[in-house]
Formats: structure tokens, sequence, C-alpha cells
């Protein structure tokens, strides 16, 4: 009689761990590659006593896309400024309850009230950053200053320009001097051709990959966002980065919590937590991207202010445009990016 009370004694108490276990919540995490500083997820999970699943992507259109297609649920997703006004537009995103996210009091309000979500209702910005060239002074001769670097002959098979349509785009719209978020057709068709005619000097088209490559010398210049480009400037002190002169993009990527999210709440548990000033200064340590942050910003190392990634000039900053939403004219850009890849 024992033995079978110690058994069953075993068995519920099985269960009931299986039980406890299945009912641990869960937050699902959508965010880019290498942006943020994953022992800050086990540190949420160990103080809220949840479980993170965390997965990346490497563009925002990749994201939309999986998210669109219903192919994942997630609680929160981190992404691009033109790309939440999407979702905002197609009811793909939720109204966050800010009284969760006291830090929110942080956020300097330069980049409140934004076109994107102009009521500050859906998101909380995360980090900001530019567009630009990042190269190797020894390998490339003078000062360079403009997108003109890019498509230049004597680096043939040393660039590296960007998988994704909206950015290598982008560089080639202000090249030509036109808009980054121009509709006209025969504007983009000329940057189409630009890429094209670009291509035989192109040694990849990657996203991520472009941080390490740059600080072994792989290659010599590559379009990039800036806080890779910080990054690389910290293992390479051979690189240099600059926006080009004729204008490029700025950007604001937010976190945003999806119509469909199973737990809201602690989604906005998650973003008041990165939001808290060391986390942030945490998170700028691991990601080097500019912070949106009050009081992080007067507490970071000072050598980053002389960067002109991390710290741009007001010049560069009224010249660049940021990315917005383009509705069903993001066809066009489909279409020429399509053709530059299949050329």
């Amino acid at each position: 009689m024992k033995k079978y009370l110690i058994l069953i004694t075993i068995l519920v108490a099985l269960v009931l761990s299986g039980c406890s276990s299945s009912q641990e919540e869960t937050l699902d995490i959508f965010n880019y590659g290498q942006y943020i500083d994953e022992e800050l997820l086990v540190e949420f999970e160990e103080e809220f006593g949840v479980k993170i699943n965390y997965e990346e992507y490497p563009t925002p259109e990749d994201m939309y896309t999986k998210v669109k297609a219903g192919g994942a649920d997630y609680d929160l997703i981190i992404t691009g400024e033109y790309m939440i006004e999407r979702m905002i537009s197609e009811d793909m995103v939720q109204k966050i309850n800010f009284d969760n996210i006291p830090n929110y009091q942080y956020i300097d309000e330069n980049f409140k009230n934004q076109p994107y979500d102009s009521n500050n209702e859906y998101s909380v910005p995360y980090f900001w950053g530019t567009l630009g060239i990042v190269y190797n002074t020894e390998t490339v001769e003078g000062n360079p200053d403009s997108w003109d670097l890019l498509w230049d002959e004597n680096y043939s098979g040393q660039i590296l320009m960007m998988d994704s349509q909206r950015d290598s785009l982008a560089a080639a719209l202000k090249k030509l001097g036109y808009s980054l978020n121009t509709t006209d057709e025969s504007e983009i068709e000329d940057a189409k051709n630009l890429l094209i005619e670009q291509k035989p000097l192109v040694m990849a088209y990657i996203v991520d990959e472009a941080l390490d490559m740059m600080i072994a010398d792989e290659a010599a210049i590559s379009l990039i966002w800036s806080g890779e480009a910080v990054a690389a400037m910290g293992e390479n002190e051979k690189l240099n980065y600059y926006i080009p002169k004729e204008g490029s993009n700025i950007w604001i990527d937010a976190a945003c919590i999806p119509k469909d999210a199973d737990n809201k709440e602690l989604a906005e548990k998650f973003i008041n937590f990165i939001t808290s000033t060391n986390n942030t200064l945490r998170n700028i340590d691991y990601v080097w991207y500019s912070t949106v942050h009050t009081e992080a910003s007067k507490e970071v190392e000072e050598f980053l202010y002389d960067n002109p990634a991390f710290n741009p000039s007001q010049e560069n900053i009224d010249k660049a445009e940021m990315f917005r939403d383009l509705g069903d004219n993001l066809k066009l850009y489909d279409d020429a990016w399509t053709e530059v890849i299949a050329h």
C-alpha cells in the first residue's frame, strides 16, 4: 500500500508540475538581428518568472510579410517607423497603455509626435540613426563626401550594398537628387537603372554581415546603418563613416504591440524594462545606435559624441528624410528592386 501511495504522490506531483509549466506566461518578440543585449532577455525572464520566445528578421519588409501572412503570432515587434505607420493604417497594431510604461517619461520629446504615430498612441521609440557609408581610409583615397563613392569603378568588387530595397534604392534616389519617398515612376526607374549600372562593382548584397566584413578588411566600402558603423569603427581604426552631402535617411525604430498579441500587458512591462536608464545604457553598449533616452544620453561615453555615426551634425540631420509608408505605391519599389536583383 505504501508503495502505491508513493507512486500516486509522484504522479500527482508530475501532473501538477506539467500544469505549472504549461501555464507559464510567454512573451513572443520579433526584432531586427543583433539589436538587443540578449542578457536583458534572460534577466527579464528571471525577474518576472516568464519565458521569452525571441525571433529575428533582417529587414522591415521581411517582418511585415511574415506577420501579414499570419505565419506567427507576436506580442511585441521592434521595427522601423515607416513600417509601423503602415501597420497602424492596416489595423495590425493596438494602442499602448502608457500607465504600464512609466519610463516613457524619459523618451526625448524630439522623437515623439512624429508623422508615423502623430498622437503617440501605438509605439515607443527604441533607437534612432542614419543611413550612410563606412569606408576603409587606407584603401579609399581622399575624403569622400558623396553617394558617388558607391559607384566608383576604382573600387570594383570591394563595395557592399544592402539587401534592403528601401535602403539601397534610397542611396540611388538621393544620388540623383530625388526624394527617398518619391512615387514618381520615372524617378524610381532612374534609381533602378543606376543600381543595375552599379551592380558589376558590388561584392555582395547583405545586411548584418557588413559589420564583420568591414572589420575584417574584406571590403573597402559599405552602405550601412550608423550603429553598425560605430561598432565597426570601434573594432577597426582604419574605418570612417559619413552621411553623403546629397542627403540621406534618418530613422527611428520603435516598439509596437500587434493587434492579436496574447500578452499585451507583459509586452508593456518589457518595454518599460528596456527603457530604464540602466538597461538603455547596456543596450547602447551592445548595439551602438543613437539613443532616444534623455537620462541615458547624459551618461553615454564621451567618445561617442565625437563620432559622426552616433552624433551626426545638425546640417546632416536637416538634410535627411524619414521613410514614409508609401501604401500601394510600395509596389513600384518592390518591382524595381526585383529587377535589380534579377539583372
